[in-house]
């Protein structure tokens, strides 16, 4: 493998490790001291703008892999003009290129899609950490006991209600089935 594909190798290897990271359960205190270290460190931001570059860089490999992939296709599809002789050196050369070409096309593709994974996983976890802080923030104002008590108070009226008008339609209905019978025992 080059280097510049063993480069990108460690890149997916690290964003495997990353997304780990961001997944892991860890206590509410522990996760947004996480987070606040690497909204707020310098150096993660300098990493973080480095790792960006070498997506552009990631992104031209994976045009150029997926190109020669390709090429290499179209080479099985040209016509051999020695028909009956095989040359075994040049077939294995062939599915040597062809795998090489593959892996290198996975490896890019895989390292690019990971990256936007990675990206939307954390801002999922920053969104949670967020919604986490404000239901924290709101039970210690009370909040929620106040409109929780609100609520109840409401459905109590609205079962309350709903009883006093099924009664009143259920006597209404065995006023009329009983008018009903006794019209039919006439």
């Amino acid at each position: 493998m080059t280097l510049y594909y063993s480069i990108v190798f460690a890149l997916l290897v690290f964003e495997m490790a990353m997304f780990m990271v961001l997944i892991v359960p860890l206590p509410f205190s522990a996760r947004r001291k996480l987070f606040q270290f690497l909204a707020t460190s310098e150096v993660v931001a300098k990493i973080n703008y480095s790792v960006r570059i070498t997506f552009i860089f990631v992104a031209v490999l994976f045009i150029d892999a997926f190109q020669r992939m390709m090429k290499v296709s179209a080479e099985a599809h040209t016509p051999q003009d020695q028909k009956g002789f095989t040359d075994y050196r040049s077939e294995t050369n062939y599915h040597a290129k062809k795998f090489y070409a593959q892996r290198n096309v996975y490896l890019t593709g895989f390292t690019l899609f990971l990256s936007l994974i990675l990206a939307r996983t954390h801002s999922l976890v920053l969104d949670l950490i967020n919604a986490q802080e404000e239901l924290a923030s709101s039970i210690d104002s009370g909040a929620v006991d106040k409109q929780s008590k609100i609520e109840i108070e409401t459905l109590r009226k609205q079962v309350d209600q709903q009883q006093k008008e099924y009664n009143r339609l259920s006597d209404e209905l065995a006023k009329a089935k009983s008018e009903v019978s006794d019209k039919k025992s006439d």
